[in-house]
């Protein structure tokens, strides 16, 4: 195992899978000569030319339809939009063709793209650099949408997503890129399972599930529950489509109680779905409403301050979190709620 940063793993994997498939091009702004504007692509222009590693207009509509035509050719290509927030500019390319052509041709063409893009607040860049915006794709029947929170879930993720023969967006949070964790040798990392929910810490008397950013602020909230005498139970979704419900039920099961934090605007929210899966799914388990915590419902200001503010915290998330406990009865000092009886998710 090697500690390596969340950005470090990302440009270690593309090169890993360069090497491993003549196939594999890049394609995006300024990821050749200036090395990408997250520095992901570094070195990838000197060691592999300009046949694999693409310098593009500032036109994403431009540059994700080229890289459409070029999968559907038999090329993995794996596209940088710069930010999450510029997707929409290359919207009708990506829903209206890569999440279609499989489909409406029969099966006949497929389309193994990877749609790398950053999205999230907190750095102060401003409302339109800096949204969360994952619901739109995450609705879209014909993609794939992943965010790994940690460097060894990004490794694994890119292998599978660039191995996919599906369109996937893979989805990266700003705040994530300086963040550090063990990764195992980068040619030894096996491959995600696209779909599948991962319990990073078993817990008894509440749920938290977040994803990307959010799954490592669970993480941290975990820890201050622990010291507190409470067993929380976090789920990383890690993908949004095809969402992994058996988990996310199961362990609801087992605790009674379930909060959701997302990066995302809460009404109609990835938390709304999750919340709708618990509702079917474990209803009879419950001992307290589905709390969810997530920004808030305004463009994010640019002020520090106001940012801050705007955006879901460890505290917020630690207060939901204490409120569903005191009516659940299992904060500490309470009188603990009976156990449920355990049933196998359908």
């Amino acid at each position: 195992m090697a500690t390596m940063t969340y950005r470090q793993a990302l440009r270690d994997t593309l090169r890993a899978e360069m090497l491993r498939d003549d196939d594999v091009f890049l394609i995006g702004e300024e990821i050749g000569l200036f090395e990408g504007s997250y520095k992901i692509t570094e070195g990838l222009l000197d060691e592999f030319g300009e046949r694999r590693v693409r310098d593009t207009p500032i036109a994403e509509e431009g540059f994700v339809g080229t890289a459409i035509g070029a999968a559907m050719l038999g090329l993995r290509p794996v596209v940088e939009i710069m930010t999450i927030n510029f997707s929409l500019l290359a919207l009708d390319q990506i829903v209206n063709h890569a999440a279609k052509i499989y489909g409406m041709f029969g099966g006949q063409s497929s389309v193994p793209l990877v749609i790398r893009t950053p999205g999230g607040g907190g750095q102060q860049l401003g409302a339109t650099h800096s949204q969360n915006v994952e619901l739109f794709y995450s609705f879209i029947p014909g993609l794939k949408v992943v965010a790994p929170s940690t460097p060894a879930e990004a490794s694994a993720m890119l292998k599978a997503a660039i191995r996919d023969d599906d369109p996937v967006l893979f989805l990266e949070n700003l705040s994530l890129y300086n963040t550090k964790g063990e990764v195992p040798a980068i040619e030894e990392v096996e491959p995600a399972e696209i779909g599948r929910a991962a319990v990073t810490r078993p817990g008894g008397d509440v749920t938290i599930i977040g994803y990307s950013r959010m799954a490592r602020v669970a993480a941290e909230v975990a820890e201050t529950l622990a010291a507190e005498g409470v067993s929380a139970e976090v789920v990383d979704l890690r993908s949004l489509r095809p969402l992994d419900r058996r988990t996310i039920v199961e362990s609801v099961r087992r605790t009674g109680s379930a909060v959701v934090a997302e990066d995302d605007w809460l009404t109609y929210g990835i938390g709304a779905e999750i919340a709708a899966t618990i509702q079917e799914g474990a209803f009879d388990w419950l001992d307290a409403p589905v709390r969810r915590v997530a920004m808030a419902e305004v463009p994010l200001p640019y002020a520090k301050s106001l940012e801050s503010a705007a955006l879901p915290s460890a505290d917020s998330l630690l207060a939901a979190v204490r409120d569903t406990l005191r009516a659940t009865g299992r904060a500490p000092g309470t009188t603990p709620a009976p156990p449920r009886p355990l049933e196998p998710a359908s």
